[in-house]
């Protein structure tokens, strides 16, 4: 068994500062710092007074490391599963393009071999099927020529790896694969890339959508006499991610965003390409030219091409940029999307009988360890 001592223990509510937390695979117990049995642990990690948060999870993100989903190689999701874990994440969703079928296919059957084996960093939960289910005039960064109406047969051989779909509703005739989707499976559905009205939007809500994509971008914006689907997020209880780069979103949304979800309902994600974590410079995304500058990746007509954006990064923008506590802001790339796709029961918080899923940072939110099932995948 281990032992982390001299951290600040960030719970879901509160922080633990005499606290030391056991482990082996799964927490064991988490006791006050003086009541620590030594006789029990074989390794001490000493949190030299940074904090101890549950690890981060990503629900999508493209690449990093120089390596991309769409590779449709297992050396690739090794290559972001290290990269990204060196950024305090401990489980992802790696994320599709809209390509070939055949390209998607040949990732998810990747994917789906990476969730049965032990990675050397972050763990691969499923997939994050973003496309081919979208609106061209909302397409961003993705291929227009592979777009695809909404189609249960597209998906039904990978329910077991899909743990969420982005798709444009209204390409969804009378809702029919919203419905089998929730009807046969537990894929989580996410508007996204979508042009719907606030009421076809609101009512594919009550249909099964209960996420929305990377809110903000790529989407019907908000207006007073058209809310469109920023409007239906706001006014709906679903799940809202945000790319909080203060590139894709404004700053000075952060805390409005906050306030009308709530904070629980609040998604920090990524949404990396393969440029994470990477220099400035020629990249691509999809098959398509990227150029990577000053902290945002655009297509050559000036569209943002996905994000460099670590998890670590997002933290700390919205800690600094709003007046929530530390806990409510690890909580949106902890608790609130291990709840979103169900994984909570095993990850998420720093819980007795939960994986060992753990990470130390400072208090410039530079991660110093990462620990994901028990096992140390990074350290300084």
């Amino acid at each position: 068994m281990k032992a982390i001592v001299n951290g600040k223990i960030i719970k879901e509510n509160s922080i633990i500062y005499d606290g030391a937390i056991l482990f082996n695979e799964k927490i064991v117990d988490i006791v006050k710092f003086k009541d620590i049995n030594y006789s029990d642990v074989d390794e001490v990690i000493d949190a030299k007074g940074n904090y101890i948060s549950p690890g981060f999870i990503d629900l999508h993100i493209h690449g990093s490391g120089g390596k991309d989903t769409m590779d449709g190689k297992v050396d690739s999701i090794k290559t972001i599963s290290n990269t990204i874990a060196k950024r305090g994440v401990t489980a992802f969703l790696p994320t599709t393009m809209t390509v070939s079928k055949e390209e998607i296919y040949k990732a998810l059957d990747i994917i789906k071999k990476c969730m049965n084996i032990e990675l050397e960093g972050a763990k691969v939960l499923g997939c994050h099927l973003e496309g081919p289910f979208i609106n061209e005039n909302y397409k961003g960064a993705q291929r227009a020529d592979y777009i695809l109406k909404p189609s249960y047969d597209f998906i039904k051989d990978y329910k077991d790896v899909i743990k969420i779909i982005t798709l444009a509703p209204e390409k969804d005739e009378n809702f029919e694969f919203i419905r089998k989707v929730k009807n046969n499976t537990d894929i989580i559905l996410s508007i996204g890339h979508s042009n719907a009205t606030y009421e076809e939007a609101m009512e594919s809500i009550d249909e099964g959508i209960s996420h929305g994509t990377h809110t903000f971008n790529a989407m019907t914006p908000l207006h007073h006499r058209k809310p469109g689907i920023v409007g239906a997020i706001f006014n709906s209880d679903i799940y809202s991610e945000l790319i909080a780069d203060k590139i894709h979103v404004h700053e000075a949304i952060f805390t409005p965003l906050i306030k009308l979800k709530g904070k629980d309902k609040v998604i920090l994600i990524t949404d990396s390409m393969r440029a994470g974590c990477m220099k400035d410079g020629k990249w691509d995304l999809g098959g398509q030219n990227v150029t990577v500058k000053d902290g945002s990746a655009r297509l050559e007509d000036g569209t943002l091409a996905g994000s460099i954006l670590t998890l670590d990064k997002a933290v700390k923008n919205v800690f600094e940029n709003t007046d929530i506590k530390i806990w409510e802001a690890v909580s949106m790339v902890t608790k609130n999307p291990a709840k979103d796709i169900n994984i909570y029961n095993k990850k998420g918080s720093l819980s007795i009988g939960k994986d060992s899923d753990i990470i130390v940072f400072d208090e410039k939110f530079n991660v110093n360890c990462t620990i994901v099932e028990g096992r140390i995948v990074f350290k300084i």
